[in-house]
């Protein structure tokens, strides 16, 4: 590929790159080949280890592999997955334009309301606090979510400030060893906080930290994503900087062992996928995700993923790796093939015979069919899909789920073809899924009856609100990597744009409400921080689409199964 505006050495390699490419020129670029670019000058191209397939992996961990040399326990951080991708600051810390143009006057603003709401411990910036609004109760928004900071990671790494990543990485990994009590049962080892805060004692001139691990949080459930969270941005820390020092730390090894010891403990389970209370993600309120829920199961995938990159090939990491090896292979397999939804499979359910009995059952969930919403029959256009939201015994719960979605995309846990048909929804379902405001949490919003049983009456997530239908422009940033990764930053654009529209004017929102995200939700907080990050993110993204790569990940070709939609249900 050749790249505009770029230098190249006899080599191939980047010697100098002065502008990528113009806003417009990124449609003609081949995104795949953007996540194996090295970066770095005179860098010598490597086979990533994204590229090294999970059987030759098995191959490499077998018995008469094992005897290879200490010093090879680092070897993964040799290649060009970790070259160092260097970010261009103006001198008051906010990036240039690499387009040649100049940036949108809600840049400098946006910058300036996210340096606004960083958190100092000890004279050390830790993280960004969930909303800096003065005219609302604080609650829990003066906390540092994990969650939340993610976005506000990736700006400030991909604007060259990698210092408040690396900190808050640490601090989160301290607290992770605290013990964990509610009431009195005592959480797993490796569970991350939700969030955390930073209390100050002026008589003692002292500053320590408080953690909430879900022992403060609504309905005291646990995080499942925090961990998740945590594992992504290390690498995306160690992609971005090039310094593996920070993952090969023991303390940063141990830590994303105990979180995988959490999610790879044999049970039960006859799936493996992750069985999950509600609330336990980014929809932390009674919502009917519970189970097996698609958010939880892509960033999952993406974790172990990741993880596979950062482990040490010790003793200690091998083992899990294995592990890894494994469980990806079906997770994969079973998400792929049980949780996808086109127009020919979602014909195939609604033929389903029932009471199936034996190993040949292709109804193997016992899914009735007169289950089926009526909603999914419009709503499914003849070219597109999408994973739906839950799948369990007799229960499928078809909503959209974006952030399941787009994560899905950037994992590769959807293949080159379902990438590309969820994109395909995504366009003919614009007004639904985008609307006045991008981009909704879930679709469609649950109303009356149904309200009722599945939210208890939750008055904060009414129809086409909050968690329930509402729009939040955090989703921004992931649905702008999903459309690079897809190459359809066209899309991306466009939302970007209608942001554009509304987001300063409207003081930064958490979410919007109502069918087409017309109104600012009636107990969003302004100022809210993954807002404003969530678009420095995509406008970063889609001006310097080698930023993509920093949370994105190529397919493996050893788990792309047969995509045959009449077989997807039979083994």
């Amino acid at each position: 590929m050749s790249i505009p505006n770029s230098d190249m050495s006899q080599n191939g390699n980047i010697r100098h790159v002065d502008a990528l490419c113009s806003v417009a020129e990124i449609e003609e670029i081949d995104f795949s080949k953007l996540l194996d670019r090295p970066s770095f000058l005179n860098m010598e191209r490597k086979r990533s280890f994204d590229e090294r397939s999970l059987s030759e992996l098995s191959v490499a961990l077998s018995p008469r592999h094992s005897s290879r040399n200490a010093d090879n326990s680092s070897r993964f951080f040799d290649h060009p997955e970790y070259v160092f991708s260097p970010s261009r600051t103006s001198f008051i810390g906010t990036p240039r334009s690499l387009t040649g143009f100049e940036p949108h006057p809600m840049v400098a603003e946006a910058w300036e309301t996210l340096r606004r709401s960083l958190v100092f411990f000890r004279g050390q910036p830790v993280g960004t606090i969930a909303a800096t609004d003065t005219s609302e109760e604080k609650l829990n928004y003066d906390q540092v979510f994990v969650r939340d900071f993610v976005p506000s990671g990736l700006a400030f790494l991909m604007n060259g400030e990698p210092e408040i990543v690396k900190n808050f990485i640490l601090k989160t990994l301290r607290l992770q060893s605290w013990e964990k009590k509610i009431d009195r049962f005592h959480l797993g080892e490796g569970v991350m906080p939700a969030s955390f805060k930073v209390l100050h004692d002026p008589v003692r001139n002292s500053e320590t930290l408080i953690a909430d691990f879900g022992e403060s949080a609504i309905g005291r459930v646990a995080p499942v994503d925090s961990g998740f969270w945590w594992i992504i941005l290390l690498r995306a820390y160690t992609k971005s900087t090039g310094d593996s020092s920070l993952a090969e730390l023991p303390e940063c090894q141990k830590g994303m062992r105990l979180i995988l010891s959490l999610c790879l403990t044999e049970g039960f389970d006859t799936f493996p996928t992750l069985l999950c209370a509600d609330g336990c993600c980014m929809i932390d309120r009674r919502m009917g995700v519970y189970g097996y829920p698609i958010e939880i199961q892509a960033l999952f995938f993406m974790a172990l993923r990741c993880a596979l990159l950062l482990l040490k090939q010790d003793d200690e990491g091998k083992e899990f790796v294995e592990r890894i090896v494994k469980r990806l292979h079906a997770l994969s397999y079973h998400m792929r093939s049980y949780f996808w939804l086109d127009f020919k499979q979602l014909n195939d359910i609604y033929r389903y015979k029932t009471e199936e009995y034996s190993h040949t059952a292709v109804n193997k969930f016992n899914v009735i069919p007169d289950s089926l919403p009526d909603w999914v029959f419009d709503f499914m256009p003849t070219r597109g899909g999408y994973f739906i939201g839950n799948v369990s015994p007799a229960r499928m719960d078809f909503r959209w789920f974006c952030l399941g979605n787009c994560i899905a995309i950037l994992s590769s846990l959807a293949t080159p073809e379902q990438s590309m048909a969820i994109m395909d929804l995504i366009e003919s379902r614009w007004e639904e899924l985008a609307g006045e405001m991008p981009l909704k949490v879930c679709y469609p919003a649950i109303e009356s009856h149904q309200w009722r049983i599945v939210t208890g009456c939750d008055p904060k997530n009414t129809r086409w609100s909050y968690h329930n239908g509402g729009s939040w422009p955090v989703l921004l940033w992931l649905l702008t990597a999903a459309c690079i990764k897809t190459g359809r930053p066209q899309i991306a654009r466009r939302a970007i744009e209608l942001a554009e529209s509304r987001l300063l004017k409207d003081n930064w929102p958490e979410y919007y409400d109502g069918k087409l995200g017309r109104y600012v939700g009636k107990q969003a907080r302004k100022f809210q921080t993954w807002s404003v990050a969530g678009y420095l993110v995509a406008k970063m993204m889609l001006e310097d689409p080698s930023h993509l790569g920093m949370i994105a990940l190529e397919e493996d070709r050893q788990m792309k199964p047969v995509m045959k939609r009449s077989n997807s249900w039979t083994c």
